[in-house]
């Protein structure tokens, strides 16, 4: 190599550098569709502790008695924000990857950055905002899906992140818990935030539309969704519980037709992400339960999610959803991780176990690129939805695959891999 490639080689090795250096997760690639963009406002985030009292301890419990505890939460809150001239958005968070049961996947604390300015004042100027709740997965975090969060308060959201108790990388236990208390910690905290958001002492009071609330949830927290959106769980969901919880049969209050399950219906929320929904091949809904969903439901999926399944799988519970408007995303020939945040560093570091790594990644797809396009399309779904801004709509009519004219935001031959459904209601 001569001089003079060295002189134009050298700049271009210090761009790129700089570029990797700066990218934080959930910023736009090149290739990203219109929407993904951040929108107008600063984001704050706030983590915070509550309780659900007089919960059922499932993992206590048995056909002979119920043992009642006080069930403790930490959600994490993201929200449109006023920022000082001093302030910066940015913010370094604390997350963990492992599984504290299996002695070769010890727990492993890693931090990385995001666009968020930790406990800065609100910004109420145009609230208040729709509510978003956001359910992680199996085990899982709720840091989990933050170039989602960060990218939705920007655009006049507050994003209530939960971290399910007896459902986290440090806490993940009997999945019985996880069965029962989905859709009932969904459901509390979108009572708490509204009890909080009229309380003069919170930081949140005045700034929660809570009558207009989306539903975001990623594999056992798609399969809550679905519950939360009018899918009552079958018989056999509740013969398979029943069996792994010593006879208990709590989760019968969550099954199709009981009445304590109808009543429990919340109709503050208005849409519903299920991202890779787990359940269908496992027998979790039925035909007659899945015809109850009528909440707008936006699915996204990977054509080969070996976890949640596909054909029957997340496609099953979006062909019998038959009375619900729907959409359905599909990620061809990614597997089952087409929610999370990409890995980090240290994600990626030599010799770490695949299953860890894989909780980040694709093997197929770049994650930035899924982030960049979920950020696209949810902010459409929820913009019409939560929004009623009807701008949206043109982006949410993307047909066919590796269509040659560009889908609505998308630059030319960028919607390669990708398909598309839409499906109005049958009633």
């Amino acid at each position: 190599m001569n001089k003079l490639s060295l002189i134009f080689l050298i700049p271009l090795l210090s761009f790129g550098q700089s570029q990797l250096n700066s990218f934080y997760i959930g910023d736009p690639l090149p290739d990203a569709p219109k929407l993904s963009a951040r929108g107008n406002f600063k984001v704050g985030v706030k983590t915070i502790k509550v309780v659900n009292p007089h919960q059922i301890d499932i993992l206590s419990s048995s056909k002979e008695k119920t043992v009642l505890y006080d069930r403790s939460l930490t959600l994490e809150i993201w929200y449109p924000a006023s920022l000082e001239n001093d302030e910066k958005e940015e913010v370094v968070y604390d997350q963990v990857m492992g599984d504290f049961t299996v002695p070769m996947r010890p727990i492993i604390p890693f931090k990385f950055k995001g666009r968020a300015s930790r406990d800065a004042s609100t910004d109420s100027s145009k609230g208040p905002y729709p509510l978003v709740i956001v359910s992680h997965g199996y085990p899982g975090s709720r840091l989990m899906l933050s170039y989602l969060t960060e990218n939705l308060a920007s655009k006049g959201y507050v994003v209530v992140s939960i971290d399910h108790t007896d459902s986290t990388f440090q806490d993940a236990t009997n999945i019985i818990s996880t069965f029962l208390n989905r859709s009932l910690d969904d459901l509390f905290v979108l009572n708490e935030i509204a009890r909080l958001s009229t309380d003069s002492s919170s930081f949140l009071m005045g700034l929660v539309n809570f009558d207009n609330s989306g539903l975001i949830g990623y594999s056992m927290g798609g399969f809550g969704a679905i519950n939360i959106a009018g899918g009552g769980y079958s018989d056999q969901a509740v013969k398979l519980f029943t069996a792994f919880s010593n006879g208990n049969n709590a989760l019968e209050k969550r099954k199709m037709g009981n009445p304590d399950y109808i009543n429990s219906f919340d109709n503050r929320f208005k849409a519903v992400v299920a991202m890779a929904p787990w359940g269908m091949e496992n027998g979790i809904w039925d035909a007659e339960g899945l015809k109850e969903v009528k909440i707008p439901t936006f699915f996204v999926a990977g054509s080969k999610d070996d976890i949640s399944g596909y054909e029957k799988g997340v496609k099953a519970i979006y062909d019998g959803a038959v009375n619900a408007e729907r959409y359905l995303l599909t990620y061809v020939n990614a597997r089952h991780n087409i929610a999370p945040n990409p890995p980090t560093t240290e994600v990626m570091a030599p010799g770490l176990h695949i299953d860890e790594y894989l909780r980040y990644a694709d093997s197929v797809w770049d994650q930035r690129r899924i982030n960049n396009i979920n950020q696209h399309f949810i902010t459409a779904f929820l913009g019409v939805k939560l929004k009623k801004n009807t701008d949206y709509l043109p982006y949410l009519d993307a047909k066919g695959f590796d269509k040659q004219d560009p889908w609505e935001g998308f630059l030319p031959r960028t919607s390669v891999g990708l398909e598309f459904r839409m499906d109005s209601p049958a009633q």
